[in-house]
This record gives C-alpha cells, structure tokens and sequence, in this order.
C-alpha cells in the first residue's frame, strides 16, 4: 500500500506539480501565440507570467521542467514570425509580376547625405525636418485646423526619406534581382542637389551623380535591362537637375541629363515638360496617417466643412517676374466680396504657419493655384487635402504632371482659366466661378475629397491596410511602364547593351 503520510506527500507533491505544468503547457503555448500576434511579447499579468510563479514554488522537478519547455518555446518561431512567413509563402503568387528589388547603396548616396543637413541652408537647420521618419516634427493644432494625429510640419522637398522609408516596407520586396519587377535606388538625389546649390562648383555638385552611375552601371542588376527596369527618386523639381553647362554660377546639378540615367525612370515633384524618362508624384502635404480610419474621418470631416467664401489665393506676388499672373490674382480677389485673400509677403509670419492655408482652405470653394517659382506648388495638395477645388491657370500645374495619382477628366476635380486670359483681362475669375452651379461645384467638392488618399504619403512607420497612397499607385505605375519597355525590347529582340538609345555610361547627353 501507497503511503499518504507527510513524508509520501512531499515525494508525491513534485509529480503532481510535474503533472500540472505538463497539463498547461499546450495551454501555456495558445495563449503566447495569441497574445504575441497582437503585442509582440506576453502583456503583464499574463498567462506565462503566473505560471512561472506557481512552478517557482514548486519542487525542483518542476522547475527544471518548467525551464526546458521555455527554452523549447523561445526556440520556435513567434507567431508574428510564423505569420510573416506564412503570408510570403502564401502570397508568391500575388507578388509574382511586383516584386521590387532595392540596392544596397553605399552610404554615401544617403545617409551620409542626411549627416550634413544643418549646413544644407545658411539660414535654416533642416535637420528637424528629417525627424520621425523624414516627416518633421508633428505641427501645433491648437486652433483645430488639423487632426490630432497623423500631421507633421513636412518640408516640400522632403521627399526623399520619406519615400526611401516607404519603399521599405513594400509588401513585395525580394532579395533576388532576378525575380523583380523593378529595381528601386535608394540615392537622395533631391538632399544632394541642395547641399551644393550655392557655393560650390561644378563638378562638386554633380560628383555624386557620377559615382552613382558608375557604381551602378557595373552591377549585374544594371546589365538585365541597362538601368531601364531601375527607378530613382528626387524630392525636388527636375528643373534643379537639368544644368546645361559647366558653368560655376549656373543653377542644379546635370543628373537628369547623364544618359545612364536617362535609361531609368526618374521621379520628381515637377516633371520637365519636354522628357520621357521622368513623372511627377505629389508633393508631400502635412497629412501622414498610420491608419485607413485616421483618412476616413478625415474626409468625412472635409465633406461636412462649410464652405463660406467662393474662392480664394493665398500667396504672394512675384515683382520680377514679368510672366507672372499672380499680382493680376491679388487685384482680382482683392476687389471681389466672394474672395479670402490672403497675400504673403517676404517673412511674413503667418504666411510661415501651416494652419493658415488649411483653415482657408477649408472654408473655401475653390482655390486659385497659379504657378509660381515653377509651374507646380504643394499649395495646390494641400487644397485638395482640405477639399478645395484647384483652379489651374497652365497644364503643367497638373494635368501633364500627375498623369499617375489625378484623374483624366479634367474638369470633374479642377478649374482650367487660361493665363493669357488673365493677363489680357478677358476673363473675371469670380463670374467664370459663379456660373458653375452649385450642384456641379458640389459634386467636384466630393470628387476633391475622394482624391485624397492618392495624394498623400501615409506614415513609413506604420502600414495602411486598405488604403492606396501615392506610393503604392507610384510604385505600380512604374512597374506597368517597366513592363512595357521589357516587352519592347524583348519584341525588337535587343539586348540590353544594344537596344535603340541604351545609354549605360555616365556621360553628359550632348545638346
């Protein structure tokens, strides 16, 4: 016979634990997996952490037990890890055709780049415009004119990292080259430009440029297509990259006009007008949501906006610049009871304050978006990111630009008032709007505000999930066009070295 006295208890009490820990285990396991889909590692108080107490109590039997069936868990791969993998495996088939293979740059053609952004302008420190994730720093909403979440102070031209960051997260990235659709180069073209804009000579600014051409140009991943499956990135205008001579004094860099690049697509803020080989993608605005209902209530709250003035500009004039219509806007809006004006002269501080634009912005109608330094303005997306309809007065305000995030038909989301029309004083900008009938100006207030997440650059830090922004329709605009050219060259049966135009070196196109 067994015995129970207290001695027999105390030989039996670690079985029993032994008994116990074994009966949690596959219990213990569930709910680890469980709670790390969600928070990456067990939450306090959790399962885990109350069974490592009771066991600690326990024999030693136990305990050892315990500590081997943690050290086989920590083994396994964590649910997170196991979804991951699971999801690649699972969506081979959804990737095929979409894969985006990205070098591997040498820092020198980004990071070391960022480390001198306090000496990028003599008269700001940019470096805070790079902070949480190229995005600035998140803006003051103490009036309401924002969210309060998701918006940031974002430089214009800060496109580069944040584009960098997003591309990073791409849900069909590969590591192998042969299986990529595109190939994305990561190089700050836009940073590097401005670091040398003023100041330096000329083959200081284009060295960069050089080198990276030269480094790509003998990669294996270059000699597939000759550069043409490969696309880069610059958050400036293309006019900062088309320099026509050697000349010290004379503006940008001659990047867009290396023929090796030319080989590439090559995106900008601005497009040249003239070019194939480079479109336009937006610019960045303030708003950069982490999550699909952060746009949502954000759109809802636009539609519901009352819209009490008819059209507005806000902007300033350009004196020396005898082609532009903007001190012919000023008199307009000035004189008309149906217009906000507000005019932005040189350091005028409210002029400064994001909030100024997107509250009028979004008490308005209609919004005037003349071109300005050059033909674009980020102005013209923050408008449509408060639902206010543009009013362009040139085509390369928008409709040659961004072929690739607005919509074909025109005048479904915009005005087109001609600039010779302006100047000529033929034309009233106020009874050209008023004859628009409320329910039309309605309906292309709607269209405005369902443009939005086209337009827009989520967060890099987090990841949408149903929403499109203007990576994603970037990134599968620029796959549909390497597919093309792929398929050209496959029918003219020319290789990549010998193909109409292959221009694989880094020379300056000759003009």
């Amino acid at each position: 016979m067994e015995r129970t006295g207290a001695h027999g208890g105390k030989r039996l009490l670690p079985r029993l634990l032994f008994l116990a820990a074994l009966s949690v285990t596959p219990w213990l396991l569930i709910f680890c997996l469980h709670f790390s889909v969600f928070d990456g590692a067990p939450p306090v108080g959790s399962p885990h952490q109350s069974l490592v107490a009771v066991v600690s109590d326990g024999g030693e039997d136990a305990q050892r037990f315990f500590l081997e069936q943690e050290e086989q868990l920590r083994r396994l791969p964590s649910a997170r890890d196991v979804t991951t993998t699971t999801a690649a495996a699972g969506n081979d088939d959804a990737c095929e055709g979409r894969y985006v293979y990205i070098h591997d740059l040498p820092p020198r053609f980004n990071d070391d780049i960022l480390r001198n952004c306090r000496e990028w302008y003599q008269w700001i420190n940019m470096c805070v415009y790079l902070s949480n994730g190229g995005l600035g720093e998140p803006v003051d909403n103490a009036d309401g004119a924002f969210a309060d979440e998701g918006w940031y102070a974002t430089d214009h031209f800060g496109l580069d990292v944040i584009f960098h960051s997003r591309m990073k997260q791409y849900e069909c990235l590969t590591g192998d080259s042969s299986r990529a659709a595109a190939v994305f180069v990561p190089f700050y073209a836009g940073f590097d430009v401005v670091q040398h804009l003023w100041g330096s000579n000329a083959s200081v600014k284009d060295a960069a440029s050089l080198e990276l051409v030269d480094w790509l140009t003998r990669r294996p991943e270059w000699r597939a297509m000759g550069g043409r499956d490969h696309f880069v990135l610059s958050g400036r205008t293309a006019w900062d990259h088309q320099r026509q001579t050697d000349s010290d004094s004379e503006w940008g860099n001659k990047f867009l006009r290396l023929p090796a690049v030319q080989n590439m697509t090559v995106l900008f803020v601005e497009k040249t007008p003239w070019t194939e080989h480079d479109f336009a993608v937006p610019y960045p605005t303030y708003f950069h949501p982490a999550k699909d209902a952060e746009i949502f209530q954000w759109q809802q709250r636009m539609r519901g906006m009352k819209r009490e003035w008819l059209f507005t500009f806000a902007g300033g004039t350009r004196p020396g610049d005898p082609n532009s219509i903007r001190h012919h806007l000023v008199r307009q809006c000035g004189a008309s009871s149906f217009c906000n004006l507000i005019q932005c002269r040189k350091g005028e501080r409210k002029c400064l304050i994001p909030s100024t634009f997107m509250r009028v912005f979004q008490g308005t109608r209609f919004c005037l978006q003349p071109p300005g330094d050059t033909y674009t303005r980020r102005s013209a997306f923050d408008a449509v990111l408060a639902g206010c309809v543009p009013v362009f007065f040139h085509p390369a305000s928008a409709y040659t630009q961004y072929k690739w995030h607005l919509p074909h038909e025109h005048d479904a989301y915009s005005v087109f008032i001609a600039e010779e029309d302006i100047r000529s004083g033929n034309v009233s900008i106020e009874e050209t709007l008023r004859r628009i009938p409320p329910d039309v100006a309605e309906k292309m207030t709607e269209t405005v505000i369902s443009l939005v997440p086209r337009l827009l650059y989520a967060d890099p830090r987090s990841k949408l999930e149903t929403v499109k922004d203007a990576v994603d329709l970037t990134v599968k605009a620029v796959i549909e066009r390497v597919k093309k050219l792929r398929k050209d060259m496959h029918d003219t049966g020319a290789g990549a070295s010998t193909a109409s135009g292959a221009n694989t070196n880094g020379g300056v196109q000759s003009s």
